[in-house]
């Protein structure tokens, strides 16, 4: 089947997909959460007659399908199941009904792109041959549900020769699509640091106190030299501060003793990873030393870049041009410095990883993701899902 009948034969689909979609953002749960949006997931494999395997990595699904087409390849295409702690401004007739939390980042898409694509295989099993494992992710947003995913054995039950991820991106047009081969999602490290002095009385006693405050601040402005001065030019990392606490605005007269930041590293390369690591905590301790405090320094390596493989890109590559056309991906995308936990699966197995054109808004602006303002365009539906299929076909025979 052509690619454009591929497109229109999904648009029956896209009503259901629409409204599972929609049933997914009004309910969202955050990581390892995932109960009722498993159920979903779950109940509409089964339906469909795909078997399934739940409760991976606590909250995750697994289903695989078999094509009729002769061949032994298997492969992994994987969405993710999980919403963020945000409020969701307020006036979508689809909007999420648990206060502080919604889905900020399309997962809620992402999951019903997966679906429709497994539905639609479902029912065409004389398009492919081998194996398709369909993998609904729990706990992407910090956890680190792929890890947990991989530690529990996925492709050890679920063998599969190469595994595919896809993400939206908002200001990206609706109808493109974008990818490279390589790094292309950095490293994401968590970092604390906590400062301690004797605290102390802000007015009549503050020449008698050591002042935690004083080492947090000049720790932030020298925090800024390691990207500029430690770091090669040529690399690329970003250290940025998150959250800052200490002391209480009902004491205003009162030092504290003990004051806490943290914040992110976002890191290609292995060695810049050590420096910023070695950079911070030596500033860290610099700093405290300077002003007779302490400090206590912890700095969690958390998800390894995000490399992709030259094979499964070209695979990747050549089914979103059949749907598109070559001049609407783009094969050599600047890396992006956000991460992405989908990197412990390329660590195990070779594979690709895409964007796909989120669009705008109707006015032209952009909502990112991990905003309140921030929607998945249902008009993406259906070209997600053909993305999908149509790796499917080029991996497994009916390219």
């Amino acid at each position: 089947m052509p690619p454009h009948d591929l497109i229109a034969d999904l648009k029956a689909y896209e009503p259901e997909l629409i409204a599972i979609r929609q049933d997914i953002h009004r309910h969202p749960e955050v990581g390892f959460e995932e109960t009722r949006t498993a159920a979903v997931v779950a109940e509409r494999l089964r339906a469909w007659g795909l078997d399934v395997t739940e409760g991976i990595a606590k909250t995750g699904v697994v289903a695989t399908l078999k094509g009729h087409l002769p061949g032994q390849r298997a492969i992994g295409l994987r969405a993710d199941l999980d919403a963020l702690h945000i409020q969701e401004v307020t006036g979508r007739d689809h909007g999420s009904i648990v206060p502080g939390k919604m889905h900020a980042c399309g997962h809620d898409g992402h999951t019903a792109m997966l679906l429709g694509a497994a539905r639609y295989l479902a029912e065409h099993r004389d398009e492919f041959g081998g194996t398709v494992t369909f993998i609904f992710q729990p706990a992407e947003e910090g956890l680190g549900g792929g890890r947990e995913m991989v530690a529990e054995g996925l492709f050890d039950r679920f063998p599969v020769d190469a595994v595919y991820g896809m993400h939206n991106m908002p200001g990206i047009p609706a109808g493109e699509f974008r990818t490279r081969t390589g790094a292309f999602l950095a490293a994401s490290d968590t970092w604390t640091v906590v400062f301690k002095g004797t605290g102390g009385h802000g007015g009549a006693g503050a020449h008698l106190a050591t002042d935690a405050t004083l080492p947090l601040a000049h720790f932030i402005m020298a925090l800024q030299t390691v990207v500029s001065r430690n770091v090669a030019a040529a690399d690329t990392a970003v250290i940025s501060v998150g959250s800052i606490a200490g002391g209480s605005a009902e004491s205003s007269n009162i030092m504290p003793a003990r004051v806490t930041i943290s914040g992110t590293a976002r890191s290609y390369k292995p060695k810049v990873r050590d420096l910023m690591e070695k950079r911070l905590t030596e500033l860290a301790h610099a700093q405290a030393a300077a002003f007779d405090c302490t400090a206590e320094v912890v700095y969690e390596r958390r998800y390894p870049p995000l490399i992709t493989h030259a094979e499964p890109t070209a695979i990747s590559v050549t089914a979103a041009s059949a749907l598109v056309g070559a001049d609407k991906v783009e094969t050599d995308c600047p890396p992006f410095t956000g991460s992405e936990d989908f990197s412990f699966m390329l660590q195990t197995r070779p594979g690709g990883f895409i964007m796909i054109g989120n669009g705008t808004a109707p006015d032209g602006s952009v909502h990112h993701v991990h905003t309140p303002d921030y929607d998945f365009n249902d008009q993406i539906l259906t070209l997600g899902s053909a993305y999908w299929i149509q790796l499917v076909r080029t991996e497994l025979g009916a390219g």
